[in-house]
């Protein structure tokens, strides 16, 4: 009596579309998290500028300060530091400003104070980072990164910024650091249940998150014949999925 056949084994790839796109939508939430404090900040410090303007006075470190409740607020979670950076000239009493504030173990936030007297040989000048030049330039949003952060926090880490307009001009940077760690940990486990190798990568292709070994978090990806891209949604990442068994998944 004929045997009857052999069942082929079950491809990894079926069903694989509809946990990318879960793993898409997971990394969109949480990254818009992310850029919603952004925008809260933006809008605050637009105001806060219009409102000196229309007062005619000047604005100073004092009026920063303002925003702190609100920084505080949105400390925690992805978000290890936030703040606004002016643009240079903006303030009355300090040229150059951040108004910027990290988490911190002990539950107090805690100023980034950085030396930014021109004069000086450890002068930080802030316009050269790409999370400045981003907004500065037009863009809408920025991530810069991964890096590690050696001026601040000595971590692993991602930048978001938006400008902030005012008066119709440049006035400066809203921005948040995420801990590449803390990201990790909220978006490798539903990159795991991708039954295809799987990665987040950054506008440049850097990769950020991964679910496979052979496309580490800082490896670089350039494209390969065997896998797709899927943006997310208007960010400047994109989830990478292996598409045809091409003998490397790992």
């Amino acid at each position: 009596m004929p045997q009857p056949p052999t069942p082929a084994p079950p491809d990894p790839r079926d069903g694989a579309d509809g946990e990318v796109g879960r793993a898409v939508a997971c990394v969109r939430a949480a990254v818009e998290g992310v850029f919603a404090a952004l925008d809260d900040v933006r809008e605050r410090t637009a105001v806060l500028i219009a409102g000196r303007t229309r007062a005619g006075r000047p604005l100073g470190k004092a009026d920063l300060a303002t925003l702190r409740p609100a920084l505080f607020r949105r400390l925690g979670g992805l978000v290890a530091g936030i703040g606004f950076i002016a643009a240079p000239g903006l303030l009355e009493d300090a040229p150059w400003w951040l108004e910027w504030w990290q988490d911190d173990p002990s539950g107090r936030p805690v100023q980034l104070l950085r030396d930014l007297d021109p004069a000086s040989s450890a002068f930080y000048d802030y316009t050269h980072w790409e999370w400045y030049t981003g907004p500065a330039g037009g863009a809408e949003r920025t991530i810069c990164g991964p890096y590690v952060d050696y001026l601040c926090t000595d971590e692993y880490s991602l930048t978001l910024s938006v400008p902030v307009t005012a008066g119709g001009g440049f006035a400066g940077v809203a921005a948040a650091d995420v801990f590449v760690r803390r990201f990790e940990g909220e978006i490798v486990p539903v990159l795991r249940e991708v039954p295809v190798p799987a990665f987040v990568i950054s506008a440049a292709g850097r990769v950020v998150a991964s679910n496979t070994a052979r496309w580490i978090g800082g490896s670089v990806f350039r494209g390969e014949a065997g896998f797709e891209t899927h943006p997310c949604g208007g960010l400047p990442l994109s989830l990478v999925a292996a598409s045809t068994a091409n003998g490397l998944w790992v």
